[in-house]
Formats: C-alpha cells, structure tokens, sequence
C-alpha cells in the first residue's frame, strides 16, 4: 500500500494516480475495508514511508495528508518508515527516522510506531516518553537480540515475569529482575 502512495511507484494516470488525493485512494480503500471486518476493540495499524527521500517522491506533507485520513478511518496507529521507492543514500543512525514519526503524530493527531535503527532500551524508553512516538518497533535489535525486551527491563529496572528455568540467566550481579509470584501462579 505504501508503494502506492509514492509518485516514484505509482505512475497511474486514473483516479489512483496523481496527486496525494488520487494515490491514496486505493490505500485507503483497503484500510476501510479491513476496519470494517476487523473487531473495533481491536487496533488497526497501517505502515507507511513518511518520505521516499528523493525528489518527486512522497513527502513528509503528503504523509500527513494520508495520516489524517487513515485516522478519520477508524485507523488507530501508523508505523512510520522511509525511502524505498528510489536508489538514494539514507542517513542512517539510531533513530533516524524518528522525526517523521514525530510530525506525522503532531499534525495529524494519529498514534505513530517510530522505527530506524532503536536498539538501546533507553533511547526507545526516551521517544516514548518524550512524546515523540506513542510506541517503537524493533527489527535490528530483535533480531540481534531475542530476549530484548527481557534486557530492556532490566535495564530500565523493570521486573518481568518469567518461567523458573529463566531466572538464573535474569540475575544480575545478584539482583533479580523477575517477579517470582507472576511465574509462580502460572
């Protein structure tokens, strides 16, 4: 869908084509169709580039336009990504694409999933509760790491509960970080 978007991808010259109004249409569409089927207590998400960084692509203003639509949908989250569409240089760093996330949310008022190279649970911890994003997706570091949210927690000094098998591994310099009574019970 998010292809579809892009003036880079979507060369159409009917009405799901052109300009952001004609693009979207077809993204659209699919997005009501789902809300339709998918249980309204249950949330809907849709991802999407914030900007194909490169010229003629999709532009951080037209992803807001889409944004403000998939949220008069019913739509309750966008997962914002980038590029793609085009052979170009992304600037790569810990959470490069985290400003677009950030703008998406403020000016369309939709809750964002910010993405781009978040590993360090404090960096994540930090774009949530500056506002920037309502949530972040880790691909990188949970392919890195399959137990991250376990080491997140820690981290952060959280507790988590965890299957007794677990619990050696979750002590750290003699301090557990897992709740015994959540495993017990279970």
């Amino acid at each position: 869908m998010s292809a579809f978007l892009s003036p880079l991808a979507n060369w159409r010259q009917d009405g799901y084509g052109g300009d952001i109004e004609g693009r979207m249409r077809f993204p659209l569409r699919i997005v009501e169709a789902v809300r339709a089927a998918w249980p309204a207590d249950r949330p809907l998400g849709v991802r999407c580039s914030g900007t194909d960084l490169a010229k003629g692509g999709i532009t951080p203003e037209e992803a807001v336009t889409y944004a403000q639509a998939l949220r008069r949908l019913g739509c309750d989250y966008v997962d914002v990504s980038s590029g793609g569409n085009a052979a170009v240089q992304i600037p790569l760093g810990p959470g490069y694409q985290v400003p677009l996330a950030e703008r998406i949310r403020r000016e369309s008022g939709l809750a964002t999933m910010a993405v781009g190279l978040i590993r360090d649970p404090h960096h994540a911890e930090a774009i949530v509760a500056s506002g920037q994003a309502d949530m972040v997706a880790l691909g990188r570091a949970m392919l890195n790491d399959p137990r991250w949210p376990w080491h997140a927690a820690e981290a952060l000094g959280a507790t988590v509960a965890m299957p007794p098998p677990y619990w050696r591994g979750a002590i750290t310099a003699g301090v557990p970080h897992f709740d015994t009574r959540a495993a017990a019970s279970s």
